[in-house]
């Protein structure tokens, strides 16, 4: 059985030093798929407009414009671009009619009208735990030492908060 341009069915196309280079580019790649993607009529009924875009996002605006976009959806008819910050907003902006041209020529049937270009929420990158530097876990006569009651300066309230701490741990 033979598969794509001729090729046995099994045949690795992306991973074949036969073909020519434009042939084995993931950016063309995506394009077909693109193509047979969009023909596809049972593909419309499983997915969303939104899923669609996302899914054909990098090829349309390639890599360096997608590694800054957090998230891409369809409002109405406006395309939401989510940015890092206001310089990639900026940036964005002066593009929004090729980012537009781009986008409609790889999903033509998505009613398009413009683009807006917003600052996204940003997101917090995982932070490691560390040692908690509190004394909350501690028992409370330990959590209570002198050196506590000494660096109060009054008298009377230095004796308040010793015999309150003597109940507080009997």
């Amino acid at each position: 059985m033979r598969g794509l341009y001729g090729y046995p069915a099994s045949f690795d196309m992306l991973n074949c030093n036969l073909l020519p280079e434009s042939f084995r580019s993931p950016d063309l790649a995506m394009e077909r798929a693109a193509r047979v993607f969009r023909k596809a009529k049972q593909s419309r009924a499983l997915l969303t407009d939104d899923q669609v875009l996302s899914a054909v996002w990098p090829a349309a605006v390639g890599k360096a414009i997608a590694a800054h976009t957090s998230r891409i959806r369809v409002v109405r008819t406006i395309l939401v671009i989510e940015v890092e910050d206001a310089i990639w907003q900026r940036q964005l902006r002066t593009l929004e009619k090729q980012i537009l041209d781009r986008v409609r020529l790889f999903t033509p049937d998505l009613a398009l009208a413009g683009v807006e270009v917003r600052i996204g929420v940003p997101r917090r990158e995982p932070q490691k735990a560390t040692a908690s530097t509190s004394r909350a876990s501690e028992p409370l006569f330990t959590a209570l030492s002198n050196d506590e009651a000494e660096r109060i300066q009054d008298p009377v309230l230095k004796k308040v908060y010793q015999i309150s701490r003597r109940k507080a741990s009997a």
